[in-house]
């Protein structure tokens, strides 16, 4: 079950848990917030979607069918760092502990107030966010096959040669490249790359993304750098040639 977002798109939350009521009141607090939210309730099911379509932050229940909260966290950690907040019945502090080193971000016991959890949401996403900007910043230059990306002169060689880009198609590069292979909804691009003062549609995007193509995909390659993630949005993806 997919949530509409309120007003703005401020990132895609998943909620884990076998109870629908559980999943609806959270779904609807976090959506008054501007965050889009999907609803699911068996394990196995979740780790295939976080799998398929990493959110920006899963909220996960320890106590779930087919496969339980922990063995999904543990897996989803061979793979992915997205953001883990995990909820529980149990006041044991072995399930805190255990989910904690299995790699959760937070813990919430239940019952809890959603406005703390919605609070807690928040709080993990710009801690997450905070360290991935402070990564792409530490790494000033991004080298691909035949691709070029230097941040602090902001400056682009594709095959050698120098192309000439605008401040935001250098910008929607930049955040592309430096989470490579994370797909990316206009929305978030638009948030993360025009920031939340913008108040145009998904359509400057798309714009972005083809000026961008032309300049530095290679000829007979149109997606060797930039891959469309049909009905999500887009990625970065170095395709052979």
């Amino acid at each position: 079950m997919e949530t509409p977002s309120g007003s703005g798109d401020r990132g895609t939350i998943l909620v884990v848990d076998d109870d629908p009521n559980v999943c609806e009141l959270v779904a609807l607090y976090l959506a008054q917030e501007g965050f889009r939210v999907e609803c699911i309730h068996d394990g196995a099911e979740a780790l295939a979607r976080a799998r398929s379509h990493p959110p920006d932050l899963i909220i996960l229940d320890l106590m779930l069918p087919s496969l339980d909260g922990l063995e999904v966290c543990r897996e989803l950690r061979k793979e992915h760092q997205t953001p883990i907040i995990m909820l529980t019945a149990r006041g044991d502090d072995v399930d805190r502990i255990l989910g904690l080193e299995m790699g959760a971000d937070d813990y919430v016991p239940k019952p809890f107030n959603p406005r703390e959890l919605t609070a807690r949401v928040k709080a993990v996403l710009r801690r997450t966010r905070a360290s991935e900007g402070q990564q792409a910043q530490e790494r000033e230059t991004l080298r691909f096959p035949g691709l070029v990306i230097d941040q602090t002169g902001r400056v682009v060689h594709v095959g050698g040669r120098e192309v000439q880009l605008t401040p935001k198609e250098f910008d929607l590069l930049w955040h592309l490249a430096s989470h490579e292979e994370r797909t990316f909804t206009r929305p978030q691009l638009l948030e993360y790359v025009w920031g939340f003062e913008y108040f145009g549609d998904d359509r400057t995007v798309d714009v972005h993304i083809k000026r961008l193509r032309r300049k530095i995909e290679p000829d007979g390659h149109p997606y060797r750098y930039i891959q469309t993630v049909w009905g999500v949005g887009y990625k970065f993806k170095v395709e052979e040639v």
